[in-house]
């Protein structure tokens, strides 16, 4: 007597063998998803015709190393995704003896799914491994290294298996752009990868490093920004607010950063003696040369000609970009074609605040997006904006410097390149939220 397919029991060996022979994909694929379906089964399901019964196996703890080998070399991208997010999720959980036995087979299986064709399959793999401490090395090495700002953003700020000799290496070789500000991110950022980097001129990945607290940074190091930290206004910021600053470093500072930081820097109160002295000669110093800033005198205020209404009277002060960008996005005028003229025309500054404006993303968070120089993260950023895709390849181009061969074009001629969900994740790398 026989059985229907449809009504066997996957638990029952013999009953699991008639179903792995049937013709309906589901009756397979309920063996297939089975968490105590015999090796063997499973290991002759994962060349099933039915991409749904291998996306099974791929999911199935219990399927052998050597069936995970085959699906990590799947044809179907989600086949081989799952494959990438099981073995992961296992790894933490194997134990020594277990770990030794599949370890030549694991390693080959993550190697195979480092090397994958799809960027989202790496990318999975990335995510899931960055932050393990036993995953192999490897594949780690390989992850960080991938040409994907995608991949191998996750594993260079997270990943505890990269040491600062890896990490230095990667730095002189030029990783893709972004990567620099993704180690410059990390919860620990040694004295040496933190030298690498400020070596580097990458503006973006030096403005990440300053804005890390627990990033060392030598004095000589500091210095070295120092001398080139008038030229790039993003570092003044977080240089201003580094803690333990040097008095020499705060007697630099305070030759050229903006007013309102050099107040900042002046209300600081963990300044040692002699940087609070050094800090209080550079401001009498830059007064005396003509320079504008905060009244460096704590006490009652000394008027001048201005003060007393004798001087001509001065310009109204020009407005700020984020001001102008607020007011015209408030009366209707932020229009696309407003910015594309202003990019034209060179006008970095009022383009950055109007796409600050229109994403609701902080200026300074725009800043490094364009910084990075990724054709994704950029593109993303224009997304978010509202704008079209025909401008954000002259964002990519003229903004950003992304050379004409590497920036995205529009897919058929003016649709975004990607899904809404991959904008948003390129946006979430950077700490942006999903508008409300």
């Amino acid at each position: 007597m026989t059985h229907r397919a449809d009504i066997l029991d996957p638990s029952d060996y013999e009953a699991a063998k008639q179903m792995v022979q049937s013709e309906d994909p589901a009756v397979r694929r309920r063996v297939a998803e089975y968490p105590k379906t015999r090796p063997e089964l499973l290991y002759f399901l994962a060349a099933d015709a039915a991409a749904e019964v291998r996306k099974a196996i791929a999911t199935n703890a219990g399927t052998p190393r050597q069936a995970d080998l085959l699906l990590a070399k799947d044809r179907e991208v989600a086949v081989r995704g799952a494959v990438a997010q099981k073995i992961a999720r296992l790894l933490p959980d194997l134990s020594a003896d277990q770990a030794s036995q599949i370890e030549r087979l694991t390693v080959e299986c993550l190697e195979a799914l480092a090397r994958d064709q799809a960027t989202e399959v790496r990318g999975i793999l990335a995510e899931a491994l960055k932050d393990l401490p036993g995953a192999p090395h490897s594949v780690i090495n390989a992850l960080a290294r991938d040409v994907e700002l995608s991949v191998c953003a996750p594993v260079l700020q997270h990943s505890p298996i990269l040491t600062e000799e890896d990490l230095v290496d990667i730095i002189m070789a030029g990783p893709v752009a972004g990567a620099m500000s993704a180690i410059a991110g990390r919860k620990t950022v040694s004295a040496s990868v933190a030298d690498a980097i400020a070596r580097s001129d990458d503006e973006a990945a030096v403005t990440a490093l300053l804005a890390n607290p627990s990033a060392q940074i030598r004095e000589e190091t500091l210095d070295r920004i120092l001398d080139q930290a008038p030229q790039h206004e993003p570092w003044h910021s977080p240089l201003v607010r580094r803690p333990r600053l040097p008095a020499r470093a705060v007697a630099r500072l305070a030759s050229f950063v903006a007013d309102n930081l050099l107040k900042a820097l002046q209300e600081r109160t963990d300044l040692e003696p002699g940087a609070a002295r050094e800090l209080a000669e550079a401001v009498r110093t830059r007064v005396s040369k003509g320079a504008t800033g905060p009244t460096p005198i704590r006490g009652p205020v000394d008027f001048g000609e201005d003060e007393l209404g004798l001087a001509p009277e001065k310009e109204k002060p020009a407005e700020r970009p984020t001001d102008k960008a607020a007011r015209l996005n408030k009366e209707g005028k932020l229009t696309e074609k407003l910015l594309e003229g202003s990019l034209v025309e060179g006008d970095r500054a009022f383009v950055m605040a109007g796409l600050a404006e229109l994403s609701q993303i902080p200026l300074p968070i725009v800043d490094r997006i364009i910084g990075t120089h990724a054709p994704r993260a950029v593109t993303a950023l224009v997304w978010r904006a509202g704008l079209s895709m025909q401008f954000a390849r002259q964002v990519q181009l003229r903004l950003a410097q992304i050379p004409p061969k590497t920036a995205l074009n529009a897919r058929e001629g003016v649709l975004y390149p990607m899904s809404d969900d991959e904008m948003r994740w390129q946006l979430e790398f950077f700490g942006v939220e999903e508008k409300k």
